[in-house]
């Protein structure tokens, strides 16, 4: 534990009109640790030295005193992209439930950076009383807040329906409709499932990719025609998803379509053809699989093996019954 003395003089040293002086004693207050320096870190923060901000907010970050909790929220406004990424870092790991009333205040302020880092930061909160604040973000004009409210609104665990979220599916913004594409999977409204499998036709393959992971959150036999199509897709991510939500609704129908993408030029495709094989159980799957037990590789071969038992084991317990 430094003395008083030691102590006081590093603080006074804060004040030093050399900046050089001011990094040396930030850094060796950050070194010392000591909870009663937070009062004069908390004023470093506003230190016209951008390097010797960064090294404050460090330093009340490992001090994780909550009185710096409103002062950091400060430093999200400053022009400094390195300054705002820091607190932004800190207050992460500082802000609790009982800051939900401060961060929806902050997140009035006319500051992009400032509403784009609390909207953020909610998501450590999960309360559902921010859903009001969100709710105006989606019209925003910004594409960023649009996307960072619609991913915010995933977090909010108790939220089932928003029909507002549901329009920014079709946002002018790609960015703004792959977060909506997964958060779509987080909601139960009735329009969900046709705007998902109307999103497996979207002209980014990301917001396709994610209509499809969301679809096998929702695991609707309604989606099967459009899941199908998308075995069909240009890009190999999309095809692979729309089997892992295949997987969750199991249709003999699906047989030849799902036998087809053993052949797929992805090999996580491929895999996951074999799972989904595995989970649909039919024995006409067994020659395709058999031929899988070669591919080159070795996943598809594991994955393709596993298949064949559940098949096997599954009609040797129904001639038993």
């Amino acid at each position: 534990m430094p003395t008083d003395v030691e102590l006081n003089k590093w603080i006074d040293q804060l004040q030093s009109s050399s900046q050089d002086d001011r990094l040396v004693a930030v850094k060796t207050l950050q070194h010392l640790g000591d909870d009663a320096a937070i009062d004069a870190l908390i004023i470093a923060l506003k230190d016209n030295s951008p390097a010797v901000q960064k090294i404050a907010i460090t330093a009340v970050w490992e001090l994780a005193n909550p009185v710096a909790v409103t002062p950091l929220l400060d430093c999200l406004a400053s022009p400094e992209a390195e300054i705002r990424s820091e607190a932004a870092a800190a207050l992460s790991e500082l802000i609790t439930t009982a800051h939900l009333l401060l961060l929806l205040e902050k997140l009035q302020q006319d500051d992009i950076n400032v509403q784009l880092a609390v909207l953020t930061l909610l998501r450590k909160i999960h309360d559902v009383q921010s859903l009001p604040a969100l709710l105006s973000f989606f019209e925003s004009p910004y594409a960023q807040l649009r996307e960072a409210a619609i991913v915010t609104l995933r977090y909010l665990n108790q939220v089932k329906h928003c029909p507002p979220a549901l329009v920014l599916i079709h946002d002018t913004d790609e960015t703004v409709r792959r977060s909506a594409a997964l958060t779509l999977g987080h909601l139960t409204d009735a329009e969900v499932i046709p705007l998902l499998t109307q999103a497996l036709t979207d002209p980014d393959w990301q917001v396709r990719r994610n209509a499809a992971k969301s679809l096998a959150v929702h695991s609707s036999p309604n989606a099967l025609p459009d899941l199908l199509s998308s075995l069909n897709d240009d890009h190999w991510q999309v095809r692979k998803f729309a089997l892992q939500a295949l997987q969750q609704i199991p249709n003999p129908q699906l047989l030849p379509d799902v036998i087809k993408t053993l052949a797929d030029e992805a090999p996580d495709v491929r895999k996951e053809a074999a799972i989904a094989l595995g989970n649909l159980g039919h024995p006409n799957a067994l020659n395709a699989l058999q031929q899988a037990l070669d591919d080159p590789d070795r996943d598809v071969c594991i994955y393709a093996q596993r298949a064949i038992q559940k098949i096997q084991a599954n009609f040797s317990l129904c001639d038993q019954l």
